[in-house]
């Protein structure tokens, strides 16, 4: 059974993580994506219910895996570090060309082609998903020391390999779920301005695009080329 401190504890190092700077440029990068379509708000709320879903179901079961395999921490910790963080910075800048129309990539023809321009349309429940697992696992330094130094001994400690992790990640997902439901509730007074002049999803969308290609390009240079 998990004591309240050790359930605090779990809490406030996802909170921690949540507000790392690292963490935090790829959580506003991720606001930023979900929140483009300001005249839904509805889809902007389950956007970020599905952002902090897959974000959350990333290190839950990776910290299952490794609370049931201890010896693997420092190769997967090493790994992760080296590998994912380096490339988010090229993955955004991708998303970005997309999202800006910079890079219009041809996807053949018929159903399959309405379907993906369809769900590339408005993003899709399923992005947001996807966007959480892909940003939980490109751990930078101080990310992976809370993660790996500080939750799993939490939880090797008290053989928790659910619940102390899982209170981890909603403290991780806290701030993307604050601002989303901010956000869903500003939504509809946004809309009705942005509408007037017609331009609330091109702005949005041109938003999102240049904030995924800043954090990209830095990214890019600070982690995958080491320049500074």
């Amino acid at each position: 059974m998990e004591s309240a401190p050790a359930t605090l504890a779990a809490f406030w190092f996802g909170v921690l993580t949540s507000i790392s700077p690292c963490l935090m440029a790829t959580n506003v990068t991720a606001i930023s994506f979900i929140a483009r379509c300001v005249d839904k708000p509805r889809y902007v709320l389950i956007s970020g219910g599905f952002y902090i879903v897959g974000q959350s179901l990333a290190f839950v079961l990776l910290a299952m895996i490794l609370v049931s395999s201890l010896l693997t921490v420092p190769v997967v910790s090493h790994w992760l570090q080296k590998y994912m963080f380096r490339l988010l910075g090229p993955i955004l800048i991708i998303c970005a060309m997309l999202l800006l129309q910079l890079l219009t990539p041809q996807l053949g023809s018929g159903r399959i082609k309405e379907w993906v321009q369809g769900k590339t349309g408005n993003g899709g429940y399923w992005a947001a998903a996807l966007l959480g697992i892909v940003f939980a696992m490109s751990f930078c330094p101080t990310t992976a020391a809370l993660f790996f130094g500080s939750l799993l001994p939490l939880a090797i400690t008290h053989e928790s390999s659910f619940f102390l992790p899982l209170m981890y990640s909603i403290g991780v997902a806290l701030p993307v779920l604050i601002f989303s439901l901010v956000i869903a509730l500003a939504a509809n007074r946004v809309a009705i301005i942005y509408a007037k002049i017609g331009r609330a999803e091109r702005w949005a969308r041109h938003a999102t695009g240049g904030i995924f290609l800043v954090v990209g390009i830095w990214f890019t240079l600070a982690y995958t080329l080491e320049l500074f």
